[in-house]
C-alpha cells in the first residue's frame, strides 16, 4: 500500500498525530480515537495495525500494555514524493515570508517615529487662553 493511501485515512492521520506526540499504549489511542470519530476498539485495533503493518508505526509490550510508537521513515518517504510538487507552493510560502517580514518592519518602524499621543504632553502656545 502506498504511503499516501495509509495517510488518506483521517483515523489513521490523527493516530499519528497523537504518537507524533510521544509513546502512547493502545488503550490510550483507543479512548481518544474511539472519542473524536465514535469508532469501535476493535475498529482502533484494525488502524493500528494497518500503521504497523506499513512500517508507519512500532509497538512494544511493556507487562500487558502495548505502547505505540510513531517510525519516521515512512513518513520521510511520503515527503518525499512531494518533492516534484513543491514548486507550485514555495514561491508563494516564500512570498508570504516576506510580506509577513516586512509588515513586521513597518510596525517597528511605526512605533519608533509615530510618537504615543497620550503619553506625550502639549506645546505650550502664546496664547494664554490655549495653555
Amino acid at each position: 500500500m502506498h504511503a499516501l493511501d495509509i495517510l488518506g485515512d483521517p483515523v489513521r492521520r490523527r493516530i499519528l498525530e497523537l504518537l507524533a506526540q510521544g509513546e502512547l499504549s493502545a488503550g490510550g489511542i483507543g479512548d481518544v480515537i474511539q472519542t473524536q470519530f465514535g469508532i469501535s476498539q476493535p475498529a482502533v485495533s484494525q488502524h493500528l495495525r494497518v500503521l504497523r503493518e506499513a512500517g508507519f508505526a512500532s509497538v512494544r509490550a511493556e507487562g500487558a500494555r502495548r505502547l505505540y510508537a510513531v517510525e519516521p521513515g515512512p513518513l520521510e518517504a511520503a515527503d518525499a514524493w512531494f518533492d516534484p510538487f513543491r514548486r507550485f507552493w514555495l514561491p508563494h510560502l516564500d512570498a508570504l515570508g516576506t510580506e509577513l517580514a516586512r509588515g513586521r518592519r513597518a510596525r517597528r518602524a511605526g512605533d519608533e517615529t509615530t510618537p504615543d499621543a497620550a503619553t506625550e504632553a502639549p506645546e505650550p502656545t502664546d496664547d494664554p487662553e490655549e495653555n
